[in-house]
């Protein structure tokens, strides 16, 4: 039984009348989530509040892919509520609903030595980068390579693609993402072998997910989204292994953050043949 301190905090499912007060934490974090981002994320997903005295005071949420794999992110505790072993009692909430799943995160510096102790493993890096690139070179293509817009026709190959570059189920995910977003395929011998999407998310706009089977085919790809949008705010989340950190510097968009990529429970085996090059979100990976 909770005592003491505990006791003055309860645990419960997040519902969708919960949003609001759930974009206040996030905005008091100073992170760039939109209402409309949060109403997506708990479209997809499930989670839970921390409520204190009628308030809301902390957040927890994962997501499903397929049976056996899912993320875990948008975890929050107000400052006004921290060193009250909530965060834990959050983590504790969710994982118990995961149970039997590989579950992965993002983490801060500030929750590594959590997650560290309910036992995730670090993967590498996480770069955050954003700003808004205003002379983007045209993107070198290789002979019979080519990007072009996404089709009414695509849905099956980019659920494929995802697929294979993650090693897990991302259909629902995708599903949700495209009618919001604009497309580009990236194809090789007129055979598609990539793509990105282009949406709106917090205060600008974001590039992912990115899938290519190399470096070279997802700066093609990234580079036609910065390119034919000179001037605008936008996010990127790329892998350490990338390769993409030091020239999305190079074009305007600078490292403002980083997270580890953690994993708790056997990583899914993807294709290595495909790669994630920029993430849908830092939460939804």
């Amino acid at each position: 039984m909770a005592t003491g301190i505990e006791a003055m905090v309860d645990l419960r499912r997040m519902t969708a009348e919960d949003l609001a007060a759930a974009h206040d934490l996030s905005h008091e974090q100073k992170w760039p989530h939109r209402i409309e981002d949060w109403e997506m994320m708990f479209s997809l997903g499930s989670g839970y509040v921390a409520e204190r005295d009628g308030e809301i005071v902390g957040t927890a949420m994962s997501w499903l892919y397929g049976e056996d794999t899912a993320t875990l992110g948008m975890v929050i505790v107000s400052p006004n509520a921290q060193g009250m072993g909530i965060g834990r009692r959050l983590m504790d909430a969710v994982l118990d609903d995961l149970k039997g799943h590989t579950v992965m995160l993002n983490a801060t510096d500030e929750g590594l030595p959590l997650y560290r102790k309910m036992g995730f493993e670090p993967m590498g890096s996480i770069f955050q980068h954003q700003g808004a690139a205003f002379a983007v070179p045209m993107a070198e293509l290789i002979p019979d390579e080519r990007v072009r817009p996404l089709g009414n026709k695509d849905m099956d190959v980019l659920r494929t693609l995802a697929r294979r570059a993650t090693g897990m189920d991302r259909d629902k995910l995708l599903d949700a993402l495209v009618p919001g977003a604009q497309g580009v395929v990236l194809t090789r011998s007129n055979e598609p072998v990539g793509f990105a999407l282009f949406r709106r998310f917090g205060r600008g706009y974001v590039v992912g997910p990115t899938i290519a089977p190399d470096t070279g085919g997802a700066k093609a790809l990234i580079s036609h989204w910065l390119g034919s949008n000179s001037g605008i705010f936008c996010r990127l989340d790329v892998p350490e292994e990338s390769g993409l950190s030091g020239w999305l510097d190079e074009l305007g968009l600078p490292c403002v953050g980083r997270v580890m990529r953690m994993t708790r429970g056997q990583h899914p085996k993807a294709d290595p043949e495909l790669r994630i090059f920029s993430l849908t979100t830092q939460a939804l990976g």
